[in-house]
């Protein structure tokens, strides 16, 4: 009984705080930056694909990508998605380029406003410092997005090779490669996760800290999926009908936006607890500084 009424005022602590930060309001502003720097990043993706000779690999990134999004929002956006893939420009890692990475680094700016405010720490950087973060965050995505499609290209044939020599060991290469899908980009994401609430909040926080606010945040991502899913299977006319061409737009928003406020409640959850467990007259913001909490003293 004592662990579940621990369990209960440290959830209930966390939405309490999360709607005293403004925690709608802030998922909403995440939703809003990541759909406006998602295609950003995808023509800065295509245009490092390109640098590299081969743009089917922007293609492959871009439904890593959406691989976890529900197949409903997925499809909405798919023809867009293409569209900006398969454009040829002649602006690839230029100026044009240069300010599609920029604005694509939004969309990591907006989470570091939320977990600062989740965490209770206040930001000693410089912007410009922030920003040129952001912007490395944002290439090292891109990069890692192609080195993943680089292993999906190249799995069948490593398969193929394997098959020549183990056939009765190496299954079907559909198979192994809607494992490895899921697989890689699950692993993706929950490294992701961890870069995030790490290093870009100010403050430090252990990896035991930061492990509960990003189960929570996988766990209930693949729900809100799932049941987002449903819902759009059965009612999806109705956005249709109601924003017309920008149905697919709004579709996209509103599951941005779930999945902002899961992520958000992720930071605060991990915030109740380290504040759960600190001893007295110290504070959450003591307890993520740099300096030993002695120093501080």
């Amino acid at each position: 009984m004592r662990e579940i009424r621990y369990l209960y005022l440290v959830v209930m602590d966390a939405f309490y705080t999360f709607l005293a930060d403004d925690g709608w309001a802030i998922a909403s502003h995440i939703a809003l930056s990541t759909l406006m720097a998602l295609f950003p990043f995808l023509i800065v993706l295509t245009s490092l694909a390109g640098f590299f000779g081969s743009k089917e690999l922007a293609d492959q990134a871009a439904g890593l990508l959406l691989q976890t999004w529900p197949k409903q929002v997925a499809d909405q956006l798919s023809s867009q998605i293409h569209e900006v893939l398969t454009t040829t420009r002649g602006d690839a890692l230029t100026v044009g380029a240069v300010l599609a990475v920029y604005f694509a680094s939004n969309g990591v700016e907006a989470l570091r406003v939320a977990l600062n405010r989740a965490y209770a720490v206040a930001e000693p950087r410089r912007w410009y410092w922030l920003r040129l973060e952001s912007i490395g965050y944002t290439l090292v995505a891109a990069f890692t997005s192609l080195a993943m499609a680089f292993l999906i290209v190249l799995g069948p044939l490593i398969l193929e090779a394997a098959r020549r020599h183990i056939p009765l060991i190496v299954e079907t290469n559909q198979h192994f490669l809607n494992v490895s899908r899921y697989g890689i980009t699950i692993l993706a994401l929950i490294v992701a996760l961890f870069v995030l609430h790490t290093w870009l909040p100010a403050g430090r926080r252990r990896f035991l800290q930061i492990l509960p606010g990003i189960i929570f945040t996988m766990v209930a991502s693949l729900i809100s999926g799932i049941v987002f899913g449903q819902y759009l299977t059965r009612f999806a006319n109705n956005y249709v009908t109601m924003y017309a061409g920008l149905a697919s737009v709004i579709i996209a928003l509103v599951f941005l936006y779930f999945t902002a406020a899961i992520f958000v409640y992720g930071g605060e959850l991990n915030a109740a607890i380290i504040k759960s467990r600190l001893p007295h007259g110290v504070s959450l913001q003591a307890a993520q500084s740099l300096e030993p909490l002695d120093s501080q003293a």
